[in-house]
Order: C-alpha cells, then sequence, then structure tokens
C-alpha cells in the first residue's frame, strides 16, 4: 500500500501537538500544568487521554509498591531535573473521578514523565498503522517500537546501550518483534556530584546503585515505560526479584568491578540477536 507522506506527517504532527498540549510539564498551558497549578481537591475536568494515562501511573504505583511514583516531580526539581513545582505528597491522594482528576491534598502535583513518553511512542504506533505505514522502526527518547520486517526482510534490530561506556558502546542487540521496548538509566546531568535523575520516592532521593540500566519489552511502551523507571527506582536485588517473580522481560546491566554483570528475566533473552 502507498503512504502518502503528507498525510501521514500531518497525521504524527496532530497526534504529538495534542500530547504536548496534555500531557509537558514544561508548558504552562498544558493540562497537567493547569491541574498541577489548582490548589483544590475538588474533581478536576481534563483530557481523556491525561485520565487514562493517570489511570494507569496510579496502577503500577499500585503494582510497584509505590516504586513508580506519579507525585515524584517536586523532588525531581529538587536535585536538578524538571520543573513541577508543589508540595511532597503521597500517590494515593490522587484519584480519576468520572471525567475528571482529584487531589486529596491541594499542593499535590502529578508527574507522569516516567509514563507519557510510552503512551506517546503507542499512540505514535496506532496513527502509522492507520494511515496505512507497515514497515517502520520508531524510537522516541529511549523507547522503540516496531512495525513488519526491515526493507531486507529480516526483523528489525535495536541496539541496548552499554550505560558505562565513555561513548556510545552497545551492549546487546535484540529483535523486538510485536512488543516495544523502554530503557531508563540513570543520566548524571543534575546538581553537582554524580546524581541520577530517576527518584527513590521511597527515601525522596536519587536512586543510586549498581544498576546502570534497565530494558523491558512489553505489549506495550507506556507498560514498558512505566516498569523500566519503577525497576531503574529500586535497590538492585529488589529490582531483579521483582522482575523475577512478576515475569518481566527485562534486562539489567549493573557495575561489576572493572566489569558489566547482566541480568535477564522473563524472555528477554529469547529476543537477543547478538
Amino acid at each position: 500500500m502507498l503512504v502518502d507522506l503528507d498525510t501521514a506527517r500531518g497525521a504524527l504532527e496532530a497526534v504529538i501537538a495534542d500530547i504536548d498540549a496534555t500531557m509537558s510539564p514544561y508548558r504552562a498551558d498544558s493540562a497537567i500544568s493547569r491541574f498541577n497549578r489548582a490548589e483544590t481537591t475538588a474533581a478536576q475536568l481534563v483530557p481523556a487521554q491525561l485520565r487514562e494515562v493517570t489511570r494507569a501511573a496510579l496502577d503500577m504505583a499500585r503494582a510497584t509498591g509505590g516504586a513508580f511514583d506519579p507525585t515524584v516531580g517536586p523532588i525531581v526539581r529538587r536535585f536538578g531535573f524538571g520543573p513541577i513545582k508543589g508540595e511532597t505528597g503521597q500517590w494515593p491522594a490522587i484519584a480519576v473521578d468520572g471525567q475528571g482528576i482529584a487531589k486529596a491534598e491541594p499542593g499535590l502535583t502529578l508527574d507522569l514523565c516516567g509514563i507519557a513518553k510510552g503512551h506517546a511512542l503507542d499512540r505514535i504506533v496506532a496513527t502509522l498503522r492507520r494511515v496505512g505505514v507497515d514497515s517502520a522502526l520508531v524510537e522516541l527518547g529511549g523507547e522503540v517500537a516496531v512495525l513488519g520486517a526491515h526493507p531486507d526482510g529480516r526483523p528489525w534490530h535495536v541496539a541496548v546501550e552499554n550505560p558505562f561506556a565513555d561513548g556510545f558502546a552497545v551492549e546487546r542487540v535484540i529483535a523486538p518483534a510485536s512488543k516495544r521496548l523502554a530503557t531508563s538509566g540513570h543520566r548524571v546531568n543534575g546538581v553537582a556530584g554524580l546524581t541520577s535523575h530517576i527518584i527513590d520516592a521511597h527515601r525522596h532521593r536519587p536512586a543510586l546503585g549498581s544498576i546502570g540500566s534497565v530494558s523491558v519489552l512489553a505489549p506495550d511502551a507506556m507498560r514498558a515505560d512505566a516498569l523500566a523507571t519503577a525497576l531503574c527506582a529500586m535497590p538492585d536485588e529488589t529490582a531483579i526479584a521483582f522482575a523475577q517473580d512478576n515475569d518481566i522481560d527485562a534486562l539489567f546491566i549493573l557495575a561489576d568491578g572493572a566489569v558489566n554483570r547482566e541480568v535477564m528475566t522473563g524472555g528477554f533473552e529469547t529476543h537477543v540477536i547478538a
């Protein structure tokens, strides 16, 4: 099927603009920024996609015992990352209520940065399918989805980066097939010193252990994104045990002296090419 490039470009631009206007904490006029500024406990009317992603974020918070925390924004800002101001609270104080979202404490804020990118990738892939694209590799800041086969006829291959290398270096090459890939790791460009942008919500500080990165394969990018974030926020062995117990397809790359240590859980190894 021939794809009209102008139609495809217009459809993608509309989707991206809609997501940005709804969930960007960097825009004062976005729906999430308006929710965060409102100092009220009454339910606020918000777009359907903000309710959908918030509901998924709260589900992930429950499933991970709060390791994934959608109210962590003010702590992220405190350590030099992100724009979200507000009070530090507890995620159970946020509730999706009918056509809106409510917060039990007026100063609470939502931070969906650990899941919204995955949601965006899912919508982009759905849009590509709708306009007739049947072969593509889509990458969105560490999240990857593939459609169909590579133009050469082989499966799409995706590199997972070595998080400890000075420059770009490949740790593994995988074939995601029908699954979405999300990788989360500890960047260190916040306040002075080695500071991760991933927050341990239980300790209210950057999560630093031996984990350099976690890559997760899941049926949808929103779930893969949130799980990768949550696993990076947990202590090393807690994260590995959680992935094993819940049959999560994950690749952990950990520092182990002068070499890297890999741990694969679930069915991740079946996707490894090299």
